[in-house]
């Protein structure tokens, strides 16, 4: 990120919506922002091929699940944050995951701007694609700074989204066992 350049059109920003980047409470701000920028896109620079370990499986094949996984991210659409909590599993074929990873990944795709559906099938085709395991799930409960403070302006509304793959969508008993497991 060039953090020299998004300060430059923070100060511009700041400039166009009336205000005066000279008075004290704004002084650092174009820094400020950039600094904050750096972390609530860092997604950006990471690959998950490089962030998760995976191991052999020594005959595991039941659901491991990662629940109430806090996630932040930046909505596309109009900039403003939403946030909310993810829930990861996967039925192991030959290969497992490091479990801090599926926390890791949810990490590295909500910190690049986003809609929560594109998030949610991210985080479940990678996973997907680093352990081709026997199925995945993954379902994200977030809420919406954009609908809560502009717009609609709804307090409590909470967007779900859902991904399955393998045998979450072929058989609905797996896919039941997931959703009554969280």
């Amino acid at each position: 990120m060039n953090t020299k350049k998004v300060e430059k059109i923070i100060s511009e920003l700041l400039k166009s919506i009336g205000e005066d980047i000279s008075r004290e409470g704004l002084l650092d701000t174009p820094k400020r922002v950039a600094k904050s920028y750096e972390k609530l896109f860092e997604g950006y620079k990471q690959d998950p091929k490089k962030l998760v370990t995976v191991f052999d499986n020594e005959g595991y094949d039941e659901m491991v699940i990662a629940k109430d996984i806090d996630f932040y991210s930046v909505c596309e659409h109009h900039m403003l944050p939403f946030y909310g909590q993810a829930v990861v599993g996967y039925i192991p074929d030959k290969k497992i995951i490091g479990l801090s990873k599926l926390p890791r990944l949810v990490e590295l795709f909500s910190r690049r701007l986003q809609n929560q559906e594109r998030l949610t099938k991210q985080i479940a085709d990678a996973l997907n694609s680093l352990l081709k395991p026997k199925g995945v799930g993954v379902v994200l409960t977030g809420e919406h700074m954009c609908m809560k403070i502009r717009g609609v302006e709804k307090q409590n509304c909470k967007i779900s989204t859902s991904s399955f793959t393998g045998y979450f969508i072929k058989d609905l008993r797996t896919r039941s066992e997931f959703l009554n497991l969280i």
